[in-house]
C-alpha cells in the first residue's frame, strides 16, 4: 500500500498545497512549528478519521476558514483508490472516489498506517486508557469485525451501566433484562479479548528482533493484562468466567453503578528482562520499546490486510543517536515499506539510505522537494 499523493485545502498553516510522495523513504526537513508533522497528522486523519495528536489543539481548520478538506491518491496493488475527508467545526464527510461514505467502519482500512511520534512514551508511561486506544486503532485497521463488536459492545455497556443505577434506585426493578445485556455484552467481549491477544501474541513474535536490531539489546516482552484472569482465551473459558465474575460481583456493581470487568478495563505493559518498563527502565529504553512494538506491527499487517502500512515517523531522529537511526534506516529499507519522516536535519545519515528518497524542505507551510 502507498499514498502517491496528498492535497491539503485550509489545513493548519496549508492553504491549498499537494504532495507527491516516492513509493518508499520520503524525508521532510524543517525548523519546528514550519508546518512537517502537520502533513503526518493529515495522512493520519485521512486513515483513521481522526488525529494521533495528543495536547494539541482540536481546531485543524486554517485560522479565518469555515472548513478544511484533505485528499489522498492511495495505490494498493494495481488498485488505485482516491480518499477524502471534508471537516467543519461541527461536521465531518468521509469520501471514497467521490462517493460519500456515512459509517467510519466503511471508511477505515482503505489506508493503513502506523504512526510513531515523540509523545508515543506516554504508550508505556501514560494511563491504561492509552494504551487500550492504541490496540483499538490497530485492530480497527486490520479487521471491520473487531470495529463492529467493539462498537458494539460500548453501546451495550452503556446501556448496562444506566440499567445498573435503575436497579439500585427501583428494587422492583426487573433483573432479566440485565441478564440479557450481560449476554450480548459477554458475547462482544469474547472477540474483542480473543482479538487483542492474538495481536499481542503476533505482536511478541518479532518485537524482541527490532529492539535489538536497533539497540543492540534484547529480552523485551508484552504482557497483556485484562481485569479477568483466564485460563486461556476458549471461546468457553471466557464465557463461562465472565457469567461467574459478573454473577458474585452483581451487589458490588449495583452499589458502583457501573461495570467493573470487561475489555474496557484492559491493559497491557512492556517488560524489560521480567521488569515492568514502566518503572524499571530508562526513558531512551522506553521510546526504544514503542518504537519495536510499531515496526512489529509492519508483519501484522501484511498478514492480515495482504499489503504493508504506510510508515510515520515523526521527528524520530532526535530520539536516536547516530548508530540507532542508521539501523533503524536500514530496517525500513530492507522491509521495502513507505516511509514518510520528519526531521530538523539529515545530517549522520549514511548516503545509502538517502539515495532513492524523496528529500523535502518545509517552511511556514510551503513544501518543496530537492
Amino acid at each position: 500500500m502507498r499514498i502517491s499523493k496528498i492535497k491539503l485545502v485550509g489545513f493548519r498553516n496549508y492553504l491549498n498545497t499537494s504532495i507527491t510522495f516516492g513509493k518508499g523513504m520520503n524525508l521532510f526537513i524543517g525548523d519546528n512549528a514550519q508546518g512537517k508533522t502537520n502533513i503526518l497528522e493529515a495522512i493520519t486523519i485521512l486513515a483513521l478519521t481522526k488525529s494521533h495528536r495528543i495536547g494539541v489543539s482540536p481546531n485543524i481548520i486554517m485560522f479565518g476558514k469555515n472548513k478544511c478538506r484533505v485528499e489522498g491518491v492511495i495505490r494498493k496493488d494495481r488498485i488505485i483508490s482516491k480518499l477524502g475527508i471534508e471537516l467543519t467545526d461541527d461536521n465531518k464527510k468521509l469520501f471514497v472516489n467521490k462517493t460519500e461514505i456515512r459509517r467510519v467502519a466503511d471508511y477505515i482500512s482503505h489506508l493503513n498506517v502506523i504512526v510513531f511520534t515523540p509523545d508515543d512514551l506516554e504508550i508505556v508511561k501514560g494511563s491504561p486508557s492509552i494504551r487500550r486506544n492504541l490496540l483499538n486503532i490497530e485492530l480497527s485497521q486490520i479487521s471491520r469485525e473487531y470495529l463492529k463488536n467493539y462498537n458494539e459492545y460500548n453501546k451495550l455497556l452503556k446501556t448496562r451501566n444506566e440499567y445498573l443505577k435503575i436497579l439500585f434506585q427501583n428494587n422492583i426493578a426487573d433483573q432479566t433484562y440485565l441478564d440479557i445485556i450481560t449476554d450480548k455484552l459477554i458475547e462482544r467481549a469474547i472477540f474483542i479479548y480473543q482479538k487483542r491477544k492474538e495481536y499481542i501474541d503476533f505482536i511478541n513474535l518479532s518485537i524482541n528482533h527490532f529492539y535489538h536490531d536497533i539497540s543492540g539489546d534484547k529480552e523485551i516482552l508484552v504482557k497483556y493484562l485484562p481485569n479477568i484472569d483466564f485460563d486461556n482465551y476458549e471461546y468457553e473459558t471466557i464465557r463461562k468466567k465472565m457469567k461467574h465474575i459478573y454473577k458474585k460481583n452483581y451487589m458490588k456493581e449495583l452499589n458502583y453503578g457501573m461495570t467493573i470487568y470487561g475489555p474496557h478495563r484492559d491493559d497491557f505493559l512492556f517488560e524489560y528482562q521480567g521488569n515492568d518498563l514502566k518503572y524499571f527502565g530508562s526513558q531512551g529504553q522506553q521510546k526504544l520499546s514503542v518504537l519495536s512494538f510499531k515496526l512489529a506491527e509492519i508483519a501484522i499487517f501484511k498478514d492480515f490486510c495482504g499489503t504493508e502500512p504506510v510508515l510515520l515517523l515523526d521527528d524520530i531522529f532526535s530520539e536516536l543517536d547516530i548508530k540507532k537511526r542508521n539501523r533503524l534506516l536500514k530496517i525500513i529499507h530492507l522491509d521495502d515499506i513507505q516511509s514518510i519522516i520528519t526531521t530538523t536535519d539529515i545530517r549522520n545519515i549514511q548516503k545509502k539510505y538517502l539515495e532513492n528518497a524523496f528529500v523535502f524542505y518545509v517552511k511556514d507551510g510551503n513544501v518543496e522537494r530537492k
